[in-house]
C-alpha cells in the first residue's frame, strides 16, 4: 500500500497520528500539535495495532509511536507502517536512553528517535525537522543506540570504499552517509562540505538506492553496524 499523505498534496498542515497507550501524554501531545497552524492531529491509537489501522484509514504525514505498548509495540507498528506507507516520517518515542525495541525501530527504519521528557519547543521542531529529511535523535539516545547497533550482527565488519560490502558507494557518497548516521541535515553537510544542497541530496538518493534502503535511519543503521567510525 502507498498512500499519498492528503494534506501535503495541497500544502495543508502536516498531518500527525499520536499512538501512545497512556491518554493523558496523547491528548496532552495532541493539544499541542493542533495550537500549530502548519501541523493537525489527524489521528490517534492507544497501541500499534490501533496504530497501523488509523494510519491507513488517516494518511498521515508523520507517526508519532510510543515504543512500549500493548497488543503491538512501537518497534513492531513502525516495521509494518514502513512496507504499507514508505513515504510516512515516523518519530519514535521512548522514556528509556537505552532500549532494545529502540535497536529494533532503528533497523525497521524509523525517522527519528526521542526521550519523552524533552521540551514541548524541541517536539514540534522535530516534527517540522523530520519532514525536510531531517533524523531526529535526542542526544542522550546516541551512544547507547550505537552501542547496541555495533554489538549486533556484522558490527565487526568494517566498511571500506570500493569493495563489495559498501554495495557501491562512492567515497563521496560514503562521507556523506556518515554525516547523515551523525544525524546532520543535508544543508548542514552541504555548509561543512562546502558543496550544494541539490549536491548532497543527489549523494543521498543515490546512496539509498545502491544500499536498497528507503530512507536515511536505515542507511544511518547500516552504517553504524558495519563501522561507523572507519576512517574515509
Amino acid at each position: 500500500m502507498n498512500t499519498t499523505p492528503a494534506g501535503r498534496e495541497h500544502g495543508g498542515p502536516i498531518r500527525v497520528l499520536i499512538a501512545d497507550d497512556q491518554t493523558l501524554f496523547r491528548r496532552a501531545v495532541g493539544a499541542l500539535i493542533d495550537r500549530e497552524d502548519d501541523m493537525a492531529v489527524v489521528g490517534e491509537a492507544s497501541n500499534g495495532l490501533e496504530a497501523l489501522e488509523t494510519a491507513d484509514a488517516s494518511g498521515p504525514d508523520v507517526a508519532i509511536l510510543d515504543l512500549e505498548m500493548p497488543v503491538m509495540d512501537g518497534a513492531r507498528a513502525a516495521a509494518i507502517l514502513r512496507e504499507r506507507h514508505p513515504d510516512l516520517k515516523i518519530v519514535m518515542l521512548t522514556v528509556h536512553d537505552e532500549n532494545e525495541l529502540l535497536t529494533e525501530a532503528v533497523r525497521a527504519g524509523a525517522d527519528g528517535y526521542l526521550l519523552k521528557d524533552l521540551e514541548p519547543a524541541e517536539l514540534l521542531q522535530m516534527i517540522r525537522g523530520v519532514m525536510v529529511d531531517q533524523a531526529p535523535l535526542s542526544p542522550r539516545l546516541v551512544s547507547g543506540l550505537l552501542d547496541q547497533l555495533r554489538r549486533g550482527p556484522g558490527a565487526q565488519r568494517i566498511i571500506v570504499p570500493g569493495t563489495d560490502n559498501t554495495h557501491g558507494l562512492s567515497r563521496r557518497e560514503l562521507e556523506i552517509m556518515t554525516l547523515v548516521a551523525k544525524g546532520m541535515s543535508n544543508r548542514e553537510i552541504a555548509t561543512h562540505l562546502t558543496i550544494t544542497e541539490g549536491t548532497v541530496k543527489n549523494h543521498v538518493h543515490n546512496a539509498l538506492r545502491k544500499l536498497g534502503m528507503s530512507n536515511r535511519s536505515q542507511a544511518a543503521a547500516y552504517l553504524v553496524r558495519n563501522g561507523l567510525n572507519t576512517r574515509i
